[in-house]
């Protein structure tokens, strides 16, 4: 018997447990990594999120072989033959792979046509197993993620002192949504320039026209493992004291804030989830760092992308196509083309994504995907362009963000109520309403925010479904109060912006 690994690009870690079962024998256990040209080609990806998984597969291709390993690192057209040649070549009887959290990939690899046994390893890049998330939600009427946070300081004693959290709190969000202010002067960021692998990447992806979207040239991310505990670093030393505070604040020019930028990392494995909050629990007890920070970082790793992965995988098969509102407005042209948009907001969000394929999860939530909620837009349409368009997006990740937290879709399984906001709330934590041609005050005329008469316009025509949710009840009773004569001018102008097109708003 042969055994062969296959490993993932999303899966860049030797402590994955593919690896680790078969480390006692690895100068015998051939490994193979593939780039597949067909499989770039099934979205129009950012072109910076295929340096990064392409030239971080390269770097850990190398690393293994200095390890030890036997590896082949194939660039072909499709996955399917790439395997075939390999495991005629090495005679692989049985073909080991760590098992993928996206189940299009779980299926696909399940479905394929070999001639050796495939044996799924279960996967460790997640501190939650399936198992253990479907044990927790099934005992519970309504799936929190407060609840479940909760429960996971506790189970991994983090923050805890006996069966109390630091500082008497679980959660001190209401700590962290200071807006910004004239004074404000984000840390300078950890960048890379890219090295001859990387380059080499780049100058390959630009020769196969695989996609148009995104500045490759712009490219600046970490590719390796080393790369990525320096940026985890550098954030810990230099971001996380204020990152708490200032975490929900949106400022023209500053792209990335006091954020950690690690989300890439973590989701293609060069960083553990583990690693990441024991780094951050040390460096609170440590240097005395404000709790407000530290716990709330916490629960953006420990809480909210354990949970979003729990959901995803706790969730049917077609939870992808969840369209509670009932919305099928096509997606704008100007989210593949910021600069033609002049809501400044939106111009703002989408150029950044444009140059680096990232943006900060308020950009996200608030922006862009409330943007597309109380427009009306077909959720499948903005998931599809959040799955292309963000360097850190996977199966996993957008179908529960974007659908069930930014859309609402799933009607409520994820979120308690939909994040709809008008101009109000983005004037608030950003600067971008003052340098904006529409008056973020106004609902009426033709100079009025879009966000504005968008969001009364969603709020007025889902009122019966959104009678359903408790937490609406105050927007509801606010919405009885306004003149009919205005309400029906809002949901004219919202037809209005449709109806005359949608290029240049």
């Amino acid at each position: 018997m042969t055994i062969g690994i296959w490993i993932l690009g999303d899966r860049l870690n030797k402590l994955q447990s593919s690896l680790t079962t078969y480390q006692y024998q690895k100068n015998k256990t051939p490994v193979i990594l593939i780039e597949s040209l067909n499989y770039a080609k099934q979205r129009p990806y950012h072109q910076q999120k295929l340096v990064l998984i392409w030239s971080a597969m390269r770097h850990f291709a190398a690393e293994l072989k200095t390890d030890g390993w036997s590896v082949s690192y194939e660039i072909a057209e499709d996955f399917i033959t790439a395997l075939q040649q390999w495991i005629r070549k090495n005679q692989i009887t049985e073909l080991v792979i760590t098992k993928p959290c996206d189940r299009p990939s779980y299926n696909y690899i399940q479905n394929l046509d070999l001639d050796c046994q495939i044996n799924f390893i279960p996967d460790n890049h997640f501190l939650w197993s399936q198992e253990e998330f479907s044990n927790w939600a099934k005992s519970r009427k309504g799936l929190l993620m407060e609840d479940f946070y909760r429960e996971g300081r506790k189970k991994f004693n983090i923050l805890m002192e006996e069966n109390r959290p630091v500082g008497g709190q679980w959660n001190y969000d209401k700590q962290n949504r200071k807006p910004p202010n004239k004074n404000l002067s984000p840390p300078k960021r950890l960048w890379f320039e890219p090295d001859a692998i990387t380059q080499e990447v780049i100058e390959w992806i630009k020769s196969q026209h695989l996609s148009k979207y995104g500045a490759i040239e712009s490219f600046n991310w970490g590719v390796t493992r080393e790369q990525a505990q320096q940026i985890l670093d550098h954030f810990i030393t230099e971001c996380l004291p204020n990152f708490g505070t200032y975490q929900d604040a949106m400022i023209t020019g500053e792209y990335t804030m006091w954020h950690s930028l690690i989300s890439p990392y973590l989701n293609i494995g060069l960083l553990h989830p583990m690693e990441v909050i024991k780094a951050v629990e040390t460096a609170y007890y440590k240097h005395d760092l404000p709790i407000n920070s530290v716990e709330g970082f916490i629960r953006q790793v420990l809480g909210w992308r354990e949970y979003m992965h729990g959901i995803y995988q706790y969730v049917d098969a077609d939870y992808l196509n969840y369209n509670w509102f009932e919305h099928n407005r096509p997606l704008p042209q100007f989210f593949w083309d910021g600069n033609t948009t002049d809501m400044n907001c939106l111009k703002q969000s989408l150029t950044q994504v444009e140059k680096t394929g990232y943006a900060h999860h308020i950009q996200r939530l608030m922006v862009l995907s409330n943007f597309a909620l109380i427009a009306g837009i077909n959720p499948q349409e903005i998931e599809n362009w959040f799955h292309s368009a963000f360097i850190d997006a996977y199966d996993w990740v957008m179908q529960t963000n974007v659908l069930g937290m930014g859309q609402f879709a799933d009607g409520g399984i994820l979120a308690s109520k939909p994040y709809a906001a008008s101009a109000n709330y983005i004037n608030k934590m950003s600067d971008y309403c003052s340098n904006c041609k529409y008056n973020k005050s106004d609902r009426l005329t033709d100079k009025a925010c879009p966000f504005n008469y968008f969001y009364w316009d969603f709020i007025s025509r889902h009122r019966d479904k959104l009678k359903s949710l408790s937490r609406m009840n105050l927007i509801l009773g606010n919405l009885k109060r306004i003149p009919e004569a205005e309400l029906k001018q809002m949901n004219l102008l919202a037809e209005q912006w449709w109806e005359n097109g949608t290029s240049n708003h």
